[in-house]
């Protein structure tokens, strides 16, 4: 059975709302035959992402950039999972109070670097995630589960 990895680090009630939205789209009844497992960025491991077939990743944008703790998980995973994750797709959601656009472009390009194929545009929050915000965030873990459905 295909598996979904979400990796996040949550801080705030807002990432959390959308971890819950990406999550619960992921898992909506129509997504059939896929294995959802989710696990904090501190403490996603290699074995994690070899074991998945696809990513959803989750971050606040941090002065600028993801968080410490996503970059953590990158550190640790990047060489262990290099080659044997090529091809593999991601999805990204991160919010912000101010702009987020340093966060995604490092997300990108850490994804580029390990040969991951973007499956969807970035699902991005600015402020206090609102309905159609947290329906992007639904229909984000929706495509990436659909997609790996068998």
């Amino acid at each position: 059975m295909p598996t979904l990895l979400i990796v996040h680090h949550t801080p705030s009630p807002a990432v959390r709302e959308m971890v819950e939205a990406v999550h619960a789209g992921a898992t909506a009844p129509e997504i059939e035959g896929v294995t959802v497992v989710v696990r904090p960025a501190l403490a996603a491991t290699a074995v994690d992402v070899l074991a998945a077939d696809g990513y959803l990743l989750g971050t606040p944008a941090n002065l600028g950039y993801m968080s410490g703790a996503l970059k953590h998980m990158f550190d640790l995973v990047y060489y262990p999972c290099l080659d044997a994750t090529r091809g593999r797709p991601y999805g990204l959601f991160v919010h912000g109070n101010q702009g987020v656009e340093g966060a995604v472009r490092a997300v990108e390009g850490i994804t580029r670097g390990m040969g991951w194929e973007k499956a969807a545009e970035p699902a991005v929050v600015l402020g206090q995630p609102g309905k159609a915000d947290l329906e992007a965030c639904w229909e984000l873990g929706a495509t990436l589960a659909a997609g790996l459905m068998p």
